[in-house]
This record gives C-alpha cells, structure tokens and sequence, in this order.
C-alpha cells in the first residue's frame, strides 16, 4: 500500500510539475505515448517479459521527480530530458528494439552518457551537502570533481558485476562477446608454464558439446564478454571525466557558468519547498 502511494504521489508531483516546464512536459508525454503504444503492441504479440520492459520504462520515467521530492532539489530542464531520453534509449530502443545487437555503436554511446550522468549525480550529492547549512562538508572544486568521478566509476563497476552475475545465473549474455581473430593465452603453454602461447589469424572455432562438433562460423575466437565489460568501463571513464571537469569549472565560477548550470541540480529554498508540497 506505502508502494502504491509513492508511485502515485509521485505522478501528482510529476503532473504539477511538468506544467511549469512546458518542454520537460512535451518530451516526456511524447516518450510516455510511445511507451504505451509500443507495450499494447507487445501485449498483443504475446511478448510479456517486453510488456514488463514498459511498464519499468513508465515508471523509471518518474526518477527525475522523486529525486527532486525526496532531496529537495530542482533538476534543470537538459539533466531531467536527458534522463528520460536515456531510459527510453536503454530499454525500449535497446532492448525491445534491439538496437544492441542492430547498431554496434548504441551501448558504447548510452554507457559513455551513463558515465557523465552518474557523475552529474555524484557531484549534485557533494554540491547539495556544501550548501546545505545542517552539514559542515566543504569540499574545493578538485575534490568535488574527484568525487563525482569516483561515484561514477563506481556505479559502472556495480553495473558490469551486475551484468556478470546475471550471465553467470540466467545466461542472458547481458556482456555482449566478440569475435577476436588473435588470442594469447599461458593455458595454451604445453609445459605448464607462465609462458603466454599466441594465436594468430583465427577463421572458426568449433565447440565439442556433448561429442558433437559444433562450428560457430562466427569468422574467429568469441571473446566471453572480457573486451565489452572493459569497453564499457572505459567510456563510462570517458563521460565521467567529462562531467568532472564541467563540475569543477562551475564551482570555480561560483555557479555562473550558464553551460554548467544546465546539468547541476539547484537546492530549494524554504519558500519554494512550501510551494512544493502544497
């Protein structure tokens, strides 16, 4: 019952919210719209577990909102459009639309926007705890940044352990593998050793499965998951190095830098939390 509260407190607050940013309002009913089209067509094909996938893309669509209700912030119009943007682009274009395994290019560019997302959020956490006059935190501008870049890295790191256990428990192969045509490996080393034996120009492997030769015909070695779990990280570096140096040059300007101030969340004032509950 609490749950059932929450989630409709929440689309309260959205509503009211929304109609004070027309634009926030108009990409995020365009994007629900589409969400519900999209789950009523699954529904209809019998794709349940799909159905599902929509129903948590309208819900996650709500994140922006009780973010701001629960930490008291106000989201800029940019961060919370790029949120629903992302979800949307995560679950029903890379997931029910298959836009992983259709554009090569499409998780590489969603985890690099995860990266400079999670460090908007670590940085605002830091931010919000400098201005708020209950904590005596006071970080300089290196140490928020630095700060904002380890939260970062450290969601990316949970998420591709998150990734490995559900490939390892459900086989979902959410670590998307590769095809290698060169492999260096010691467990090739016929004396034991430490000694790395490399192959080089690999066409096929064929998998022996219960005494049946399988050819994978892939055109070289699968790699499980090793390169696309480093790819990964290294672009969430990439965009959270990106958000660190916006972060750190926002502070130094006190706040005035109108690019920056498009991703950091500002803190309310006790007038306008009042407004915001009533």
């Amino acid at each position: 019952m609490k749950r059932k509260h929450k989630i409709r407190d929440a689309l309260h607050t959205a509503d009211r919210t929304l109609r004070k940013k027309p634009v926030v309002a108009a990409v995020y009913l365009l994007l629900r719209f589409s969400v519900i089209v999209v789950m009523i067509a699954q529904f209809l094909n019998g794709n349940f577990e799909n159905v599902f996938l929509c129903a948590l893309t309208l819900i996650l669509f709500l994140l922006p909102t009780l973010l701001e209700r629960s930490l008291q912030i106000e989201l800029p119009n940019t961060i919370e459009i790029i949120i629903m943007l992302f979800i949307y682009a995560a679950e029903i274009l890379g997931e029910i639309r298959a836009f992983y395994t259709s554009y090569p290019g499409w998780d590489t560019m969603l985890h690099t926007l995860n990266g400079f997302l999670c460090a908007a959020i670590g940085f605002s956490l830091v931010d919000l705890f400098n201005r708020d006059e209950h904590f005596s935190l006071s970080l300089s501008p290196v140490f928020m940044a630095i700060v904002a870049f380890c939260f970062s890295m450290t969601i990316g790191v949970l998420w591709e352990f998150f990734e490995c256990g559900m490939d390892k428990l459900l086989y979902l192969d959410m670590q998307k593998d590769t095809v290698v045509n060169t492999i260096s490996s010691v467990m090739l080393d016929p004396t034991g050793g430490n000694t790395p034996v490399i192959i080089r120009d690999i066409t096929d492997v064929i998998v022996v499965a219960n005494g049946e030769e399988i050819p994978l015909g892939l055109g070289g070695y699968l790699d499980i998951g090793i390169l696309d779990t480093m790819k990964d990280l290294a672009v969430n570096f990439v965009g959270a190095v990106v958000f660190s140096v916006i972060g750190y040059f926002y502070v130094k300007s006190r706040g005035q830098g109108r690019f920056a101030s498009r991703f950091i969340p500002q803190v309310l004032r006790d007038s306008q939390k009042s407004r915001e509950k009533s």
